[in-house]
């Protein structure tokens, strides 16, 4: 979720992806380690099966996002523009 907030503040598209992208690869580091408690008899085998299917889920949306992104070339800025927040 960091990288993705990072990226989205980013200046340009092409960053925005970038982050896109580790926040992907934090999903599969996710999983990766999701098998590491698995073998070691940390977490039930249903926990393990459900934390990890939402961790390729996760991936596979990100995977969509990203390609969706890269077909949009009038879209360069992701900044929001024209709120104004009370604070």
């Amino acid at each position: 979720m960091s990288n993705i907030a990072e990226g989205f503040e980013s200046s340009t598209q092409k960053t925005f992806i970038k982050y896109l992208g580790h926040a992907k690869a934090s999903a599969g580091e996710v999983r990766a380690q999701l098998y590491i408690v698995k073998d070691q008899g940390y977490i039930s085998e249903e926990d393990f099966e459900k934390t990890r299917e939402m961790a390729e889920i996760c991936s596979k949306q990100l995977s969509r996002f990203i390609q969706y992104l890269n077909n949009q070339p009038n879209s360069r800025r992701v900044r929001e523009t024209g709120v104004t927040y009370d604070v």
